[in-house]
């Protein structure tokens, strides 16, 4: 199967998001999307070829996306997603795989820092529900498109565990 642009996609492709740990600089950011280009353009669930695309947003936000329609994508096609992503990471030596951290918008950029960080901001009063924060926990291209991804915290998960 094809890949396409991630504008493409339908709404239920299923998307997974890769927040790097600061944004990457320019030859990261070809060898990230040279090694995902062709990892995808490989991928296949159970010998099935999957229609895939990616996206790299703010220069921080690795998007892999796969359209589910014709073939989804296995436990084990994941695993090797994941895979090859830590492999990046080591390469690297940029922090791709990991959700524990809390990605927000401040004055500077992007900032992330830990959920006891983020919590301690609260707190203090340094962010608020309005913060825009980044909910690398979505599942599909229609929920990044409809802005839940990039959102207040008051309308995200972290509405909820923080406020």
């Amino acid at each position: 199967m094809p890949r396409v642009s991630f504008d493409e996609l339908p709404p239920d492709a299923r998307v997974w998001i890769f927040g790097a740990e600061r944004p990457l600089v320019e030859t990261e950011r070809a060898r990230v999307l040279d090694e995902v280009d062709a990892f995808i353009g490989q991928w296949a669930a159970h010998d099935v070829p999957l229609t895939t695309a990616r996206a790299l947003r703010y220069d921080q936000f690795i998007f892999v996306a796969v359209d589910e329609r014709a073939a989804g994508a296995s436990g084990c096609s994941i695993d090797a997603l994941v895979r090859r992503m830590k492999g990046l990471q080591a390469e690297l030596g940029v922090e791709l795989v990991n959700h524990a951290p809390v990605l927000y918008r401040d004055g500077a950029g992007i900032a992330r820092v830990s959920r006891e960080r983020f919590a301690d901001l609260v707190e203090s009063g340094s962010i608020s529900q309005e913060t825009v924060v980044f909910d690398n926990t979505v599942t599909t291209v229609g929920a990044v498109r409809d802005g839940r991804w990039e959102l207040p915290a008051a309308n995200s998960w972290h509405g909820r565990a923080f406020f």
